[in-house]
Protein backbone atom coordinates (compact mmCIF):
# COMPACT_ATOMS: atom_id res chain seq x y z
CA UNK A 1 0.00 0.00 0.00
CA UNK A 2 1.40 3.39 -0.83
CA UNK A 3 1.81 6.53 1.48
CA UNK A 4 -0.78 8.26 0.64
CA UNK A 5 -3.73 5.32 0.87
CA UNK A 6 -2.02 4.54 4.45
CA UNK A 7 -2.30 8.67 5.10
CA UNK A 8 -6.07 8.38 4.34
CA UNK A 9 -6.49 5.52 6.79
CA UNK A 10 -5.03 7.37 9.40
CA UNK A 11 -7.46 10.08 8.80
CA UNK A 12 -10.11 8.11 8.23
CA UNK A 13 -10.60 7.88 12.32
CA UNK A 14 -10.97 11.40 12.58
CA UNK A 15 -13.02 12.63 9.91
CA UNK A 16 -15.71 10.87 7.70
CA UNK A 17 -14.87 10.03 4.24
CA UNK A 18 -16.52 12.11 2.12
CA UNK A 19 -16.35 15.05 4.39
CA UNK A 20 -13.09 16.17 4.14
CA UNK A 21 -10.42 17.42 1.22
CA UNK A 22 -7.10 16.40 1.18
CA UNK A 23 -4.86 19.49 -0.89
CA UNK A 24 -1.34 18.74 -1.26
CA UNK A 25 1.22 21.50 0.29
CA UNK A 26 3.90 22.20 -1.86
CA UNK A 27 7.89 24.10 -0.66
CA UNK A 28 9.48 21.40 2.03
CA UNK A 29 13.07 20.50 1.48
CA UNK A 30 13.29 17.74 3.51
CA UNK A 31 11.61 14.44 3.24
CA UNK A 32 8.71 15.49 5.04
CA UNK A 33 5.00 16.22 2.95
CA UNK A 34 2.52 18.09 4.29
CA UNK A 35 -1.00 18.26 3.32
CA UNK A 36 -3.89 20.60 4.14
CA UNK A 37 -7.33 18.72 5.65
CA UNK A 38 -10.17 21.27 4.66
CA UNK A 39 -13.57 19.74 6.34
CA UNK A 40 -16.30 21.96 6.97
CA UNK A 41 -15.16 25.37 8.03
CA UNK A 42 -11.98 23.92 9.79
CA UNK A 43 -9.02 23.02 8.59
CA UNK A 44 -5.64 21.20 9.71
CA UNK A 45 -1.94 19.99 8.03
CA UNK A 46 -1.67 16.34 8.08
CA UNK A 47 2.22 15.64 7.59
CA UNK A 48 3.60 12.50 6.22
CA UNK A 49 7.33 11.99 7.72
CA UNK A 50 8.25 8.49 6.76
CA UNK A 51 10.22 6.91 9.78
CA UNK A 52 12.26 5.32 7.63
CA UNK A 53 13.63 8.11 6.12
CA UNK A 54 13.76 10.35 9.32
CA UNK A 55 13.88 10.33 13.19
CA UNK A 56 10.63 12.05 14.33
CA UNK A 57 11.58 11.76 17.82
CA UNK A 58 12.89 15.39 17.80
CA UNK A 59 9.80 16.91 16.21
CA UNK A 60 7.77 15.27 18.92
CA UNK A 61 9.91 15.92 22.19
CA UNK A 62 11.24 19.95 21.00
CA UNK A 63 7.55 20.59 20.20
CA UNK A 64 6.82 20.03 24.00
CA UNK A 65 9.96 22.17 25.13
CA UNK A 66 9.30 24.81 22.94
CA UNK A 67 5.66 25.12 23.59
CA UNK A 68 6.17 24.97 27.61
CA UNK A 69 8.41 27.95 27.18
CA UNK A 70 5.51 29.94 25.13
CA UNK A 71 6.47 30.06 21.56
CA UNK A 72 3.51 29.02 19.33
CA UNK A 73 4.36 26.19 17.09
CA UNK A 74 1.89 23.71 15.38
CA UNK A 75 0.11 21.65 17.64
CA UNK A 76 0.49 17.82 17.28
CA UNK A 77 -3.32 16.43 17.76
CA UNK A 78 -3.20 13.40 16.48
CA UNK A 79 -0.41 10.83 15.69
CA UNK A 80 0.67 7.62 14.37
CA UNK A 81 4.38 7.39 15.16
CA UNK A 82 5.08 3.79 14.23
CA UNK A 83 3.85 5.37 10.37
CA UNK A 84 5.24 8.98 10.93
CA UNK A 85 1.58 10.50 10.09
CA UNK A 86 1.18 13.40 12.05
CA UNK A 87 -2.53 15.53 12.27
CA UNK A 88 -1.42 18.93 13.24
CA UNK A 89 -3.00 22.49 14.05
CA UNK A 90 -3.16 24.55 11.05
CA UNK A 91 -1.47 28.48 11.67
CA UNK A 92 -2.40 29.78 8.10
CA UNK A 93 -0.87 30.63 4.92
CA UNK A 94 1.12 33.70 5.97
CA UNK A 95 4.99 33.47 6.09
CA UNK A 96 7.19 36.41 6.72
CA UNK A 97 8.47 35.52 3.55
CA UNK A 98 4.53 37.23 1.97
CA UNK A 99 5.04 40.22 4.05
CA UNK A 100 8.20 41.52 3.24
CA UNK A 101 6.87 43.80 0.68
CA UNK A 102 4.95 45.44 3.86
CA UNK A 103 6.11 49.04 4.69
CA UNK A 104 6.00 47.46 8.77
CA UNK A 105 8.60 45.16 7.38
CA UNK A 106 11.57 46.33 9.80
CA UNK A 107 9.08 46.39 12.53
CA UNK A 108 8.49 42.62 11.73
CA UNK A 109 12.31 42.25 12.03
CA UNK A 110 12.83 43.88 15.13
CA UNK A 111 9.81 41.48 16.81
CA UNK A 112 11.99 38.41 15.29
CA UNK A 113 14.94 39.89 16.53
CA UNK A 114 13.05 39.89 20.18
CA UNK A 115 11.82 36.62 19.10
CA UNK A 116 15.15 34.94 18.54
CA UNK A 117 16.70 36.59 22.16
CA UNK A 118 14.01 35.01 24.11
CA UNK A 119 14.40 31.78 21.75
CA UNK A 120 18.19 31.45 22.46
CA UNK A 121 17.89 31.94 26.33
CA UNK A 122 15.77 28.09 26.34
CA UNK A 123 17.77 25.83 28.54
CA UNK A 124 19.24 23.31 26.50
CA UNK A 125 17.07 20.05 26.33
CA UNK A 126 17.22 16.37 24.99
CA UNK A 127 17.76 15.96 21.47
CA UNK A 128 19.52 19.18 20.94
CA UNK A 129 22.93 18.43 19.31
CA UNK A 130 25.87 20.65 20.30
CA UNK A 131 27.14 22.27 17.27
CA UNK A 132 30.89 21.68 17.71
CA UNK A 133 34.34 21.23 15.67
CA UNK A 134 32.98 18.01 14.22
CA UNK A 135 29.34 19.28 13.20
CA UNK A 136 31.06 22.52 11.54
CA UNK A 137 33.19 21.12 9.98
CA UNK A 138 30.37 18.35 8.59
CA UNK A 139 28.52 21.19 7.25
CA UNK A 140 31.52 22.78 5.26
CA UNK A 141 32.19 19.58 3.51
CA UNK A 142 28.26 19.90 2.23
CA UNK A 143 30.09 22.82 -0.06
CA UNK A 144 32.95 20.72 -1.10
CA UNK A 145 31.26 17.94 -1.43
CA UNK A 146 27.86 18.72 -3.75
CA UNK A 147 28.59 21.99 -5.21
CA UNK A 148 32.25 22.04 -5.97
CA UNK A 149 33.06 18.12 -6.62
CA UNK A 150 29.41 17.53 -8.04
CA UNK A 151 27.56 20.13 -9.27
CA UNK A 152 30.66 21.73 -11.00
CA UNK A 153 33.16 18.82 -10.91
CA UNK A 154 35.83 21.11 -9.97
CA UNK A 155 39.41 19.12 -8.85
CA UNK A 156 40.98 21.49 -6.57
CA UNK A 157 44.95 22.22 -7.02
CA UNK A 158 47.28 21.83 -3.86
CA UNK A 159 46.83 25.57 -3.05
CA UNK A 160 43.26 25.27 -3.51
CA UNK A 161 43.40 22.88 -0.68
CA UNK A 162 45.18 24.58 1.78
CA UNK A 163 43.21 27.86 1.53
CA UNK A 164 39.83 25.80 1.87
CA UNK A 165 41.48 24.19 5.15
CA UNK A 166 42.51 27.74 6.70
CA UNK A 167 39.24 29.08 5.49
CA UNK A 168 37.32 26.21 7.39
CA UNK A 169 39.68 26.55 10.37
CA UNK A 170 39.09 30.16 10.81
CA UNK A 171 35.02 29.65 10.10
CA UNK A 172 34.61 26.78 12.62
CA UNK A 173 36.87 28.93 15.40
CA UNK A 174 34.74 32.02 14.61
CA UNK A 175 31.37 29.69 15.37
CA UNK A 176 32.94 28.34 18.80
CA UNK A 177 34.26 31.36 20.00
CA UNK A 178 31.00 32.73 20.15
CA UNK A 179 28.10 32.35 23.43
CA UNK A 180 26.55 28.95 22.92
CA UNK A 181 22.74 29.34 23.09
CA UNK A 182 19.66 27.51 21.59
CA UNK A 183 19.47 27.86 17.91
CA UNK A 184 16.37 27.05 15.57
CA UNK A 185 19.08 26.60 13.08
CA UNK A 186 16.50 27.23 10.14
CA UNK A 187 15.14 30.92 11.42
CA UNK A 188 14.35 32.65 7.98
CA UNK A 189 11.34 33.62 6.44
CA UNK A 190 9.82 30.61 4.85
CA UNK A 191 9.89 29.05 8.61
CA UNK A 192 8.42 31.98 10.50
CA UNK A 193 4.57 32.16 10.64
CA UNK A 194 1.95 34.97 11.33
CA UNK A 195 -1.09 33.83 12.91
CA UNK A 196 -3.80 35.83 14.13
CA UNK A 197 -1.76 38.93 15.95
CA UNK A 198 1.35 36.15 16.52
CA UNK A 199 4.38 34.39 15.03
CA UNK A 200 4.99 31.07 15.02
CA UNK A 201 7.55 29.12 14.35
CA UNK A 202 7.86 25.96 12.23
CA UNK A 203 10.62 23.31 11.10
CA UNK A 204 12.14 23.66 14.62
CA UNK A 205 13.08 19.42 14.68
CA UNK A 206 16.52 20.49 14.02
CA UNK A 207 17.80 23.01 16.58
CA UNK A 208 20.54 22.48 18.26
CA UNK A 209 22.86 23.98 20.71
CA UNK A 210 25.01 26.29 18.50
CA UNK A 211 26.16 29.65 18.02
CA UNK A 212 25.00 33.33 19.15
CA UNK A 213 24.99 34.37 15.93
CA UNK A 214 23.49 31.69 13.82
CA UNK A 215 19.49 32.16 14.03
CA UNK A 216 20.21 36.22 13.79
CA UNK A 217 22.08 35.14 10.08
CA UNK A 218 19.25 32.91 9.14
CA UNK A 219 16.81 35.88 9.44
CA UNK A 220 18.79 39.43 8.03
CA UNK A 221 20.93 37.41 5.65
CA UNK A 222 17.95 35.26 4.19
CA UNK A 223 18.91 32.91 1.38
CA UNK A 224 15.86 33.76 -0.26
CA UNK A 225 15.50 37.94 0.64
CA UNK A 226 18.49 40.33 0.59
CA UNK A 227 17.70 43.12 3.02
CA UNK A 228 19.09 46.23 1.68
CA UNK A 229 22.40 47.51 3.06
CA UNK A 230 21.71 50.15 5.15
CA UNK A 231 18.35 48.45 6.78
CA UNK A 232 20.22 45.46 7.75
CA UNK A 233 23.30 47.99 9.27
CA UNK A 234 20.28 49.38 11.40
CA UNK A 235 19.14 46.00 12.36
CA UNK A 236 22.18 44.61 13.23
CA UNK A 237 22.70 47.10 15.80
CA UNK A 238 19.06 46.92 17.28
CA UNK A 239 20.30 42.90 17.33
CA UNK A 240 23.04 43.72 18.91
CA UNK A 241 21.74 46.08 21.98
CA UNK A 242 18.72 43.45 22.31
CA UNK A 243 21.55 40.66 22.47
CA UNK A 244 22.99 43.02 25.18
CA UNK A 245 20.29 43.51 27.18
CA UNK A 246 19.48 40.10 27.56
CA UNK A 247 22.68 39.41 28.47
CA UNK A 248 23.58 36.96 25.79
CA UNK A 249 26.69 39.30 25.14
CA UNK A 250 29.28 39.58 27.93
CA UNK A 251 31.77 42.82 27.15
CA UNK A 252 31.59 41.91 23.44
CA UNK A 253 32.24 45.25 21.17
CA UNK A 254 29.96 46.10 18.15
CA UNK A 255 33.02 45.17 16.07
CA UNK A 256 33.34 41.49 17.41
CA UNK A 257 29.72 40.85 17.18
CA UNK A 258 29.48 42.19 13.45
CA UNK A 259 32.80 40.24 12.87
CA UNK A 260 31.39 37.19 14.13
CA UNK A 261 27.99 37.85 12.45
CA UNK A 262 29.50 37.85 9.05
CA UNK A 263 31.55 34.99 9.21
CA UNK A 264 28.82 32.62 10.62
CA UNK A 265 26.91 33.88 7.57
CA UNK A 266 29.95 32.82 5.40
CA UNK A 267 29.79 29.66 7.07
CA UNK A 268 25.96 29.10 6.92
CA UNK A 269 25.97 30.12 3.14
CA UNK A 270 28.78 27.88 2.24
CA UNK A 271 26.74 24.85 3.82
CA UNK A 272 23.16 26.49 1.75
CA UNK A 273 25.08 26.43 -1.43
CA UNK A 274 25.66 23.05 -1.25
CA UNK A 275 22.20 21.84 0.21
CA UNK A 276 20.38 23.96 -3.15
CA UNK A 277 22.98 21.35 -5.24
CA UNK A 278 22.30 18.31 -3.29
CA UNK A 279 18.78 18.95 -3.30
CA UNK A 280 19.12 19.07 -7.33
CA UNK A 281 21.54 15.67 -7.64
CA UNK A 282 20.33 13.54 -4.90
CA UNK A 283 16.50 14.36 -4.55
CA UNK A 284 15.49 15.67 -7.96
CA UNK A 285 14.42 19.19 -6.57
CA UNK A 286 15.28 22.05 -8.68
CA UNK A 287 13.52 24.80 -7.37
CA UNK A 288 16.66 25.88 -5.28
CA UNK A 289 18.98 26.41 -8.63
CA UNK A 290 17.88 29.89 -8.13
CA UNK A 291 19.07 30.67 -4.75
CA UNK A 292 22.75 29.11 -5.34
CA UNK A 293 24.26 32.21 -7.16
CA UNK A 294 22.82 35.17 -4.85
CA UNK A 295 24.57 32.89 -1.52
CA UNK A 296 28.10 32.60 -3.72
CA UNK A 297 27.86 36.35 -4.44
CA UNK A 298 27.01 36.46 -0.42
CA UNK A 299 29.98 34.63 -0.01
CA UNK A 300 32.28 36.57 -1.96
CA UNK A 301 31.07 39.96 -0.81
CA UNK A 302 31.90 39.56 2.48
CA UNK A 303 34.82 37.72 2.01
CA UNK A 304 36.15 40.83 0.72
CA UNK A 305 35.54 42.48 4.14
CA UNK A 306 38.01 40.46 5.76
CA UNK A 307 41.51 39.83 4.48
CA UNK A 308 41.57 36.51 6.47
CA UNK A 309 38.79 35.40 3.72
CA UNK A 310 40.41 37.26 0.67
CA UNK A 311 41.50 34.15 -0.91
CA UNK A 312 38.24 32.22 -0.26
CA UNK A 313 36.44 35.12 -1.55
CA UNK A 314 38.79 35.13 -5.03
CA UNK A 315 38.24 31.27 -5.26
CA UNK A 316 34.39 31.79 -5.11
CA UNK A 317 34.13 35.10 -7.74
CA UNK A 318 36.79 33.75 -10.21
CA UNK A 319 36.11 30.26 -10.26
CA UNK A 320 33.25 28.58 -8.43
CA UNK A 321 30.71 31.29 -9.59
CA UNK A 322 31.61 30.99 -13.47
CA UNK A 323 31.53 27.67 -13.61
CA UNK A 324 28.19 27.16 -11.38
CA UNK A 325 26.93 30.10 -13.94
CA UNK A 326 27.71 27.27 -16.98
CA UNK A 327 26.18 24.27 -14.89
CA UNK A 328 23.05 26.08 -14.59
CA UNK A 329 22.78 27.49 -18.08
CA UNK A 330 23.03 23.79 -19.19
CA UNK A 331 20.38 23.09 -16.61
CA UNK A 332 18.23 25.50 -17.99
CA UNK A 333 18.18 23.81 -21.39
Amino acid sequence: MNRYKSLQQFLNPHFKEDEYQLAAITGDASFRRYFRVNTGDQSYIVMDSDPDKLDNTPYIELNKVFSQHGFKLPKILQADEKQGFFLLSDLGNTHLADLLGDEDRTLHYKHLIKLSAQWAQIPPAQYMKVFDGEFLQFELSIFRDWLVDNFIGEQLSADEQKMWQQACELLINNALEQPIVTVHRDFHSRNIMRTGQQWAIIDYQDAVQGPVCYDLVSLLRDCYFKLPEQELDYLLHYAYDEFSEQQLLQDTSFTMFKRWFDLTGVQRHLKAAGIFCRLKLRDGKSGYLNNVLPTLTYISNVSKEYPELTALGQWIEQIIIPQTKQRLTKESK
